[in-house]
């Protein structure tokens, strides 16, 4: 072949500077395309053996050399590794975590790419597991605070607690910086919007403080809209936790005159009113403190209109809830750590009235630590606002009974 023909030369033999770069950008954009949809087929055989483990040891034995090979990939097998973290227990979240880390580890220490774009695509992407996101946005943060400050302002509504807890941070940084340097209108502004997202105790102590300070009176109360007013009935047989799973009378039907027998004695409906700050419906201050029990409280919700809502709980026992006589949920789990908002529970208010349930479970336990016996529950729309046009309570008097909750 002549230089004239050469496939690289234009016309009259010379080089084609354009012609390189276009070729070299096609090729570059075909092996990045291909990098990226290999990654998750790529790393698949190495992640099953670790979402495979599980309690006693089980799976551990495969879970080492999947382990050890997939610490091994080069960074670009980030994003992909942190999506399958996606619906993994702890354990294999564990492990596939510790993996991300030796990744981007030996990857920094040998001055590898690290795609933090698609890291940042990754963080946003809110249906993804919270603790890797946490990983994405921490790795970020470590590369370009900068950058990473500049993604906190869209995750004032993150589900996940650990990244809307920065986000509030922030806000609540930059108050302190408005109040000392004597914006306090502006510092006021900052702090009530701060407050508005915080679900953190501390942090809303923090807040709610310097607000008083600047002549503010917030009503946490009602600005998270906590359900505040119940029926409560118990206590009935929880010992061995098999309460948990039986059907008392309160699951069968809701008779505000009904007598019951309950563990050792009968039992009745009673009031039961939160005046908590939190919202926190202590069931140990009418049935007292009790092991090896469960309780129920009612309430109803009257809506003006059909509309799409969220049930918040947060809670330490094990629960259950109903809502117009239809089991959203439950954790028979206790005494794990509590948070507002904790559980999410889509319903659809309809007109008029709605009733809701919660099934409260204390185990045997004796620690002084196990003694709370209570939860926090709010009515939002799915955004997380309170829905403050609902009327929430059991009128009075009411006789009423329904077939179920």
């Amino acid at each position: 072949m002549s230089q004239r023909d050469h496939p690289f030369h234009g016309p009259f033999g010379k080089p084609c500077p354009a012609l390189f770069r276009s070729l070299e950008s096609l090729v570059a954009g075909l092996l990045v395309g291909a990098a990226l949809w290999g990654t998750a087929a790529d790393i698949a055989p190495l992640v099953e053996p670790l979402r495979a483990v599980g309690p006693e040891g089980r799976g551990n034995a495969a879970a080492g050399p999947a382990w050890r090979q997939l610490s091994s990939q080069p960074p670009s097998t980030l994003p992909a590794l942190l999506a399958s973290m996606d619906g993994a227990n702890d354990i294999s979240a564990n492990y596939l975590r510790s993996a991300a880390e030796v990744i981007l580890q030996k990857g920094q220490a040998q001055g590898a790419a690290i795609p933090y774009a698609e890291l940042e695509s990754f963080l946003s992407e809110t249906r993804h597991d919270r603790r890797a996101r946490r990983f994405a946005y921490e790795t970020i943060l470590a590369h370009d605070p900068a950058a990473a400050a500049a993604l906190l302002p869209g995750m004032l509504d993150d589900p996940a607690m650990e990244l809307r807890r920065d986000a509030v941070g922030q806000l609540i940084d930059k108050a302190g910086k408005l109040q000392s340097g004597g914006s306090t209108n502006e510092a006021v502004a900052l702090f009530q919007k701060a407050l508005h997202h915080a679900r953190d105790v501390d942090q809303i102590e923090a807040i709610t403080a310097p607000l008083r300070k600047l002549g503010q009176s917030p009503d946490l109360a009602s600005l998270f809209g906590w359900v505040r007013s119940w029926k409560v009935i118990g206590p009935f047989d929880n010992t061995k936790r098999e309460g948990y799973d039986k059907a008392f009378p309160p699951e069968r039907e809701i008779k505000l005159d009904g007598v019951y027998d309950g563990k050792g004695g009968k039992v009745h409906w009673g009031d039961l009113e939160s005046r908590d700050d939190y919202g926190k419906v202590d069931v140990n201050l009418p049935l007292g403190k009790l092991k090896e029990t469960i309780a129920y409280c009612y309430t109803e919700v009257r809506s003006e209109r059909a509309q799409p809502a969220e049930i918040r709980l947060g809670c330490k026992n094990a629960w259950k809830v109903w809502f117009n006589g239809r089991l959203l949920f439950g954790r028979d789990e206790y005494h794990r750590n509590e948070e507002i908002d904790q559980y999410r529970l889509p319903v659809e208010l309809q007109a008029g009235r709605n009733t809701l349930l919660v099934k409260l479970g204390q185990n045997e336990q004796v620690e002084e630590w196990t003694v709370e016996w209570e939860f926090r529950l709010r009515i939002t729309d799915p955004l997380g606002t309170p829905l403050r046009s609902l009327k929430v309570g059991v009128p009075a008097p009411t006789t009423a009974s329904t077939a179920r909750p």
